[in-house]
């Protein structure tokens, strides 16, 4: 068990480790050669310019302003100073309310950490319990509920906290909720034309012997939308077509490079060999080599083309079907469009840069499939994960490593080493053993067939907080208490193991504060620092940038990553709520890492992160029920530590609060979520009214044409000799039907003939 002194060099560690990172960053982002590391947001903006191009070489890589160094902390007033409107012009609605996640944490916890410090420790701490017990145990401990003497009456102030923290936590919730509404629907209001506004993306188009898909949906929304249809889209399967462009990129890149090289040596001509990685193989012209490269992709293109144009069966039953006004599309995509539930499934469109075309190729009747086979994975992922993560547990701690490691026994016992591997090295290790999970779970969320970038990451984002509630929270608490009181269990009766695990929970504390110095605050101080992403920069720029292009490439600045930022915030809202009455020590750790995240994504959302989407603030009701699921964790572990302290009195009051709740929850969910999956026709009305009386002559249909075609058909990833043919330019032309029922059609498709519309349309066997 870590002792005070482990904790406090644990503590003095990552203290000393976030500030040589924060140090360190502080002087290498005002060195003009890390320019485009630190400040890439401002660079795509074309607001910045680069720092090479006039003065000296020394002042072009180093700067020479010796003031600026006295400076050199001045980026953290800079990251708080820019408004929150402000802040959303700049970077969008998505991460001015991600950082409102960091504000929750701070006005939840703050409050209750003076509440729990100036009653619960006192209370906890003026005990022997803990004394006189043959338990191992550190001094945070005897600020924790352990130290209360089994069947005390102050477990009357540990009910009071518990309701005040849920009363404080469900009145705050509440309030965040109703702000981010309100930002969501102001945004929208004010937001300026975008195709996901009037667009929706239809699935499940019925199979037809007569006609073909792009008939079908056509004839559909001509005598279901006949006032507010505009055009459409179909999907295309265009993987096959898109994996040739990009080679073809990787393959332009590089003649570029050698046509530049051979330009500045023109007395040398450029070779390489075809082999393995270029190592291998026969030595040829790399000019030529390339030319001939791309000269046959780009026939596998132009054959692909062909083949996807006059292929009845690269056509999806799927399409993105846009209409004249916001008000038509929000009716279409929030209704019911057939008898047939099954069919004609209508959603709104993500916006264009938020689709994730690859899955849109995914037959629609697949998805339950994949999805059931994704569902049986992740619970075996999950539950056999626990293996690996009870031997590191074991493992980090003094006793499993001289057992497992004896030669080591002399060295380890010295007080410093000692203290680091018991107050750093678990945190350290669970940390490292968790790097691949999100990109593992990102490829299980492709594999489920979710068609945005948006819902990959909500999806991920929502597994990866299962997978660590089970396996760090609860594994780590089951594995640690079992092996730290293993001497306990085995020489007391079995009526007693109960109440040990009872009181060893709390005393957990030790690690998941090691865990969140660790994985908080030197987490948090790495990121601003940034060092992967600079290293990968500078090994670009010297080994592998070749053109302009490239240069462009290799100063991605990434994005928030919602899918790996959310549940590690909701980890800490978890291990908060839960601590908050039990061993209130863990608070101030807490606030601390909220406080530090929020000053330091404040400046990468600024300065850094390009958000690949705006879903404005979608995930929202996902932030807020996993807060209120911490919440009714805490009150059921609550419950439960009671009843081994024979305070049998609280558990009828206690179950009051999970009841309390989960109302609170369908309260919130009721009132305000509404607002993030659905867009009010009054709304939507009312944004048509103003943008046509501003904008009379406005031409919508050439806005949306060509919105939702697949990238590759539109020219701008296969630039120079394949231009875009114009079977994607513009809207399919349609062949005359054959079907009677077309008759029906109450208004002349914009393909056929006028005269094959009658004013019927009740008879309209698609409905």
């Amino acid at each position: 068990m870590a002792t005070l002194s482990d904790i406090g060099v644990a503590a003095a560690i990552n203290i000393l480790t976030a500030f040589a990172f924060f140090f360190a960053f502080a002087i290498l982002r005002i060195q003009p050669v890390n320019d485009r590391v630190y400040f890439p947001k401002w660079y795509i903006k074309g607001l910045r310019s680069s720092p090479f191009g006039t003065g000296a070489f020394v002042g072009k890589v180093v700067n020479l302003d010796f003031r600026s160094y006295v400076r050199f902390l001045n980026w953290m007033p800079a990251a708080l100073h820019m408004p929150e409107p402000e802040l959303i012009d700049h970077a969008g609605l998505d991460s001015a309310v991600y950082l409102r996640i960091y504000l929750i944490g701070l006005k939840i916890f703050v409050p209750i950490a003076f509440l729990a410090f100036a009653i619960l420790v006192p209370v906890n701490w003026t005990n022997s319990t803990l004394e006189r017990s043959n338990l191992t145990y550190s001094d945070l401990d005897k600020l924790s509920i352990s130290n209360i003497p089994t069947g005390s009456n102050r477990f009357w102030t540990h009910l009071v906290m518990a309701y005040a923290t849920t009363f404080w936590t469900c009145y705050v919730l509440k309030k965040e909720y109703e702000i981010v509404a309100k930002m969501r629907l102001h945004f929208l209001a004010s937001e300026k034309r975008r195709p996901d506004q009037f667009t929706v993306l239809v699935r499940n188009v019925p199979p037809d012997a007569d006609e073909s898909v792009s008939e079908l949906v056509e004839h559909f929304f001509l005598v279901n939308h006949p006032n507010d249809y505009l055009t459409y889209q179909v999907v295309y399967n265009a993987n096959q077509l898109s994996h040739l462009v990009n080679e073809k990129k990787k393959m332009k890149n590089w003649l570029d490079y050698y046509q530049i090289k051979y330009s500045r040596n023109k007395s040398r001509m450029p070779s390489l060999k075809t082999g393995f990685l270029g190592l291998f193989g026969t030595r040829v012209d790399a000019i030529d080599h390339y030319t001939s490269e791309i000269e046959r992709l780009s026939r596998k293109i132009s054959l692909e083309r062909d083949e996807i144009v006059n292929n009845a069966k690269a056509i999806m039953p799927a399409a993105f079907v846009s209409f004249k006004t916001r008000w038509g599309a929000a009716v279409c995509a929030q209704t019911q469009q057939s008898r047939n539930p099954a069919m004609w499934l209508t959603e709104w469109a993500p916006e264009p840069r938020d689709v994730y075309w690859d899955n849109l190729a995914i037959p629609f009747v697949s998805l339950a499939l994949r999805r059931l086979v994704i569902a049986v994975t992740f619970f075996f992922l999950t539950f056999f994960f626990m293996v690996p993560i009870a031997f590191v547990q074991s493992l980090a701690n003094i006793e499993g490593i001289e057992k497992a490691l004896p030669f080591l026994k002399p060295i380890i016992e010295m007080k410093v080493i000692k203290s680091f591997i018991q107050g750093f090295l678990p945190g350290i290790a669970l940390k490292i053993f968790l790097i691949f999970l999100p990109s593992i779970l990102m490829l299980m969320s492709k594999f489920e067939g979710f068609i945005s970038i948006s819902g990959l990451e909500r999806r991920s984002a929502a597994r990866y907080y299962i997978f660590q509630f089970i396996n760090v929270f609860l594994g780590s608490i089951i594995t640690g208490t079992a092996f730290q009181q293993l001497d306990n269990f085995i020489h007391q009766s079995a009526t007693e193991i109960p109440k040990t695990i009872g009181v060893s929970i709390p005393m957990k504390a030790t690690f998941f504060i090691t865990y969140i110095m660790v994985d908080g605050w030197a987490g948090v101080a790495g990121e601003i620092l940034r060092l992967k992403p600079l290293i990968i920069y500078h090994l670009k720029m010297f080994f592998m940038v070749k053109t302009k292009k490239d240069m462009e490439e290799a100063m991605d600045p990434g994005t928030l990553g919602f899918n790996t930022g959310e549940p590690q915030i909701q980890l800490y809202f978890l291990l908060g709520l839960v601590y908050a009455v039990v061993s209130p020590i863990l608070l101030p750790f807490i606030i601390v890492f909220f406080a530090l995240a929020f000053v330091v994504y404040r400046h990468q959302i600024i300065n850094v992160y390009n958000q690949e989407y705006e879903s404005a603030a979608a995930f929202w009701p996902d932030v807020h029920g996993r807060i209120i699921v911490a919440v009714i964790v805490s009150q059921l572990l609550l419950m439960g530590l009671l009843s081994t302290k024979e305070a049998a009195q609280s558990t009828p009051l206690l179950i009051a609060l999970p009841v309390l709740t989960i109302w609170f929850h369908l309260f919130c969910k009721g009132r305000y979520e509404p607002a993030f999956v659905r867009y009010p026709l009054q709304e939507a009305m009312m944004k048509d009214t103003l943008e046509r009386a501003r904008e009379p002559n406005l031409n919508l249909k050439s806005f949306l044409q060509n919105a939702y075609i697949h990238p590759v058909f539109k020219g701008e990833d296969d630039s120079d000799s394949d231009e875009a043919p114009e079977e994607f330019e513009k809207e399919p032309d349609l062949v005359p039907t054959k079907r009677q029922s077309r008759r029906n059609t109450p208004l002349p498709s914009k393909h056929g003939s006028a005269a094959s519309s009658q004013p019927e349309a009740q008879d309209y066997p698609l409905l």
